[in-house]
């Protein structure tokens, strides 16, 4: 039997190949994250629903302390904007030239009910990129860019005003639909657009939790689900057809 990469693995390797063709570097994390990376530092507050132990998986008896000498405890990390934070104090500390441009992909966990669009554990991949020049308009491009060639075709995108704490102005991302091209089917609901995740220029506060001034410099960054980039590209009805170890699904990849 010939053996096959799981799509989701595939869908990683052209991730950060495409990235790394605009020059993003790709790096990796830890999927137990401290308090300060996963909420504090990312502007998190301290009463928001994401902290909740219903939505996320704490972990018990492991506690540390932060920077300003404060109790913190430690989770799975429901994101992988952890990296952002760290990326940008290792720059700072190593004194490496801008800009900071990465990719990360990586294994993320909620603690919320399995249906066909929601799992304990999916992939995520982010993007962070931060110089003296970066603007939204850089980041529609490389949106634009990343999103054309993944799905295939020129692709266009919108941007709708939404809030995420670390990132201001947020942006909810709906590219044109790769299959109908705008025109509508059954993939896009018939609306001409697919709502791919949250975006938007990086909150002054996350650069200075990272150690960057910014007054000096901006950045910006996405976050998106890959499983449901995946599930888009091949017409996957249901995540856990991803997650069920049935080679039929593997096989077809």
């Amino acid at each position: 039997m010939q053996g096959h990469i799981h799509p989701i693995n595939l869908a990683i390797l052209q991730i950060t190949d495409i990235f790394s063709k605009m020059g993003f570097n790709t790096v990796d994390g830890p999927e137990l994250e401290n308090e300060w990376y996963n909420f504090d530092a990312l502007n998190v507050p301290k009463d928001h629903p994401s902290r909740d132990m219903q939505d996320t998986f704490w972990i018990k008896d492991k506690k540390g302390v932060d920077k300003f000498g404060e109790s913190m405890g430690y989770v799975l990390r429901t994101q992988t904007s952890n990296m952002q934070i760290r990326t940008m104090e290792k720059h700072v500390a190593e004194n490496l030239p801008y800009p900071i441009a990465i990719c990360c992909p990586g294994k993320v966990f909620r603690n919320e009910a399995t249906d066909a669009t929601h799992e304990a554990q999916f992939f995520q991949v982010e993007m962070l990129y931060v110089a003296k020049d970066a603007s939204l308009a850089m980041m529609i491009g490389v949106i634009e860019k990343f999103c054309s060639d993944f799905f295939g075709g020129e692709l266009v995108v919108r941007l709708r005003s939404s809030y995420f704490p670390f990132v201001e102005p947020g942006n909810e991302i709906d590219m044109q639909c790769f299959k109908c091209k705008g025109n509508g089917c059954n993939i896009c609901k018939q609306t001409g657009w697919i709502e791919l995740g949250g975006a938007g220029m990086v909150h002054p506060k996350v650069l200075e939790a990272g150690g960057i001034n910014p007054r000096e410099y901006k950045g910006f960054a996405f976050g998106w689900g890959i499983d449901r980039m995946v599930m888009l590209k091949y017409s996957v009805d249901d995540v856990r057809l991803l997650y069920n170890g049935d080679l039929r699904v593997v096989n077809q990849f």
